[in-house]
């Protein structure tokens, strides 16, 4: 697993074409409240169950408040077969104080 920090993902999604699955980990409140343009939701505990639906051979880059349960979802995902994950250290709370400040902070 790859751990970035807010402003190192933004400079790799910037110069990659790989298109990621910007995996968002949280609660649908704390989705709705705010978000990274283009991720998508799967709360961590629908993780298990839905797993076996996301495509392994796509890089993904786990969500979620200040990156703990992102960790852990990553974790999860690379002991499923997943080989290209990543984890957004410092959360969707780092996103917003190092990369956009339109986000709300919580």
């Amino acid at each position: 697993m790859r751990r970035l920090r807010a402003r190192e993902l933004y400079e790799y999604l910037q110069h990659t074409d790989t298109n990621p699955l910007l995996l968002d980990v949280r609660e649908p409140w704390e989705y709705e409240y705010c978000r990274i343009e283009g991720s998508e939701l799967v709360p961590m505990g629908q993780i298990p169950s839905v797993h076996e639906d996301l495509e392994h051979d796509r890089e993904v880059v786990v969500i979620c408040h200040h990156g703990i349960r992102s960790y852990q979802v990553a974790y999860f995902l690379e002991h499923m077969g997943f080989e290209r994950v990543i984890n957004l250290e410092g959360g969707i709370d780092a996103w917003a104080r190092e990369v956009d400040p339109d986000i709300k902070l919580y």
